[in-house]
């Protein structure tokens, strides 16, 4: 009887892609298992678990592919994704987004399932008896939504004392049996513990006809709309449409220091009250807030602070909240979709290439590296991998084929290498902790 041995690779932390491993993490090298093609898809689907879901316009089907990848088996990722549709009015809008949860899981859960709701209720409203807004309407209703889905957070724990202003008349023990009903169905403590974790937004709507997109962005995950470029269908353009709300961006750095003038630890080593890294998201109340809703209110829910002095370190920084915001960045670009010749075998076809927008968290531009780099990868995945993708059909195929026929698996393929042992070292490397970030992809057709 022959017992297959499994074949082990070493690796440096120059080997492993993106900034999560450096030389501290040794002793290097580090062992990692190498996998054959077929391993490798069967382990990589079980880690990415690739979806795929159906976003039929009034014109012509699409759809969205998404990853939600972290190999690190100690790891839980805080990621989260979006790819649904908005019935309003019986014409169905598209909505997708990728979320990246920070401090914990919480929060980033709350808004992935809840704020598609909002959003179609916002556009609900506007649309009473009207078939269409003109676009600059629809950003503003997009922009306000998120603003008045966030404000919700912390306005329905104050709701539960009166208003801030009130929480003088509750002593602590009072405000712990309020928010602490864990025994009574828990209403007003899970409530409560969204305002202690944040999370990064970046969401996009197409309207039904797919003639128009709005993106809004809140944080540093990252938004690319890829386009064919002339008519051959091996070129395309690749504009990012987002721009980075953290520390990276002196711009947002400017934002803050000019509504806390005089406050010089309002941003301390690229950081919100020395603290936060996105400048932009949804909750974190406790940057948003004075510090009396952390220190009485957030300090007195179980399971309780055993140690409050890192939230004290940022709190005494905190004199003119907030020092953070959820109004994000709304883009609008018309989605064009002319007819262009394709060259298919002895034939020449007239046909309507498709326009791909990217929704991605940090960790996958993380991976790529720099954004020429990126930009290189994306023209490749574009022209090489996601038209053949495109053509081929899920029925009847295996697990390989069907991961492999995932839009975002093959991008993110493409991103951590063509060849076995460099996916290999990403997806089996013997590590005590994540080697690389939390790494989410939405890839929807336009």
């Amino acid at each position: 009887m022959l017992i297959e041995r499994s074949s082990y690779g070493y690796a440096y932390p120059e080997d492993i892609p993106g900034s999560r491993c450096g030389p501290e993490d040794g002793p290097w090298p580090r062992p990692y298992k190498i996998l054959q093609e077929n391993q490798l898809w069967s382990e990589f689907s079980k880690l990415a678990r690739p979806q795929s879901f159906a976003l039929d316009s009034s014109n012509r089907p699409c759809r969205a592919d998404c990853v939600n990848f972290q190999p690190s088996p100690r790891s839980k990722t805080q990621d989260r994704y979006v790819a649904t549709q908005l019935d309003i009015n019986g014409r169905m809008w598209t909505f997708t987004g990728v979320f990246d949860g920070h401090l914990g899981d919480v929060t980033v859960e709350h808004v992935a399932y809840h704020l598609p709701i909002i959003v179609r209720n916002f556009l609900q409203h506007a649309l009473d008896g009207e078939k269409k807004l003109p676009p600059a309407l629809v950003s503003d209703l997009f922009s306000r939504s998120i603003i008045a889905f966030d404000d919700a957070i912390a306005n329905d724990v104050l709701d539960l004392f009166g208003g801030l202003e009130n929480l003088d008349e509750f002593s602590d023990a009072q405000i712990r049996a309020i928010i602490n009903d864990q025994h009574n169905g828990g209403t007003n403590w899970k409530k409560t513990r969204l305002c202690m974790y944040g999370t990064t937004a970046l969401v996009a709507l197409v309207d039904p006809e797919h003639r128009n997109l709005w993106v809004a962005n809140l944080g540093d995950c990252q938004a690319v709309l890829v386009a064919p470029k002339g008519s051959s269908g091996d070129d395309w353009d690749v504009e990012v449409l987002t721009m980075n709300h953290n520390g990276d961006n002196d711009c947002e750095i400017e934002r803050v220091r000019k509504l806390h003038p005089g406050e010089s630890e309002c941003v301390v080593d690229r950081r919100v009250l020395g603290a936060l890294a996105p400048f932009r998201c949804l909750g974190d109340v406790p940057f948003k807030q004075p510090p009396v809703f952390s220190r009485r209110i957030l300090y007195n829910l179980f399971p309780g602070f055993h140690d409050t002095s890192p939230w004290e370190e940022f709190l005494v920084r905190n004199l003119t909240p907030p020092y953070i915001t959820a109004e994000p960045e709304v883009i609008h670009r018309p989605l064009d979709h002319r007819p262009v010749a394709i060259s298919n075998s002895e034939e020449l076809n007239e046909q309507v290439l498709p326009h791909f927008l990217i929704l991605a968290s940090d960790g996958f531009t993380d991976l790529c590296g720099s954004q020429g780099e990126q930009v290189k990868l994306i023209k490749e995945w574009a022209s090489n991998t996601c038209l053949e993708s495109l053509s081929r059909g899920d029925e009847g195929v295996n697990n390989h084929d069907r991961a492999s026929n995932n839009m975002a698996m093959r991008l993110l393929r493409r991103v951590l290498g063509e060849d076995c042992l460099s996916v290999s070292r990403v997806l089996t490397l013997d590590m005590e902790t994540a080697w690389i970030d939390d790494t989410t992809a939405v890839v929807q057709t336009l």
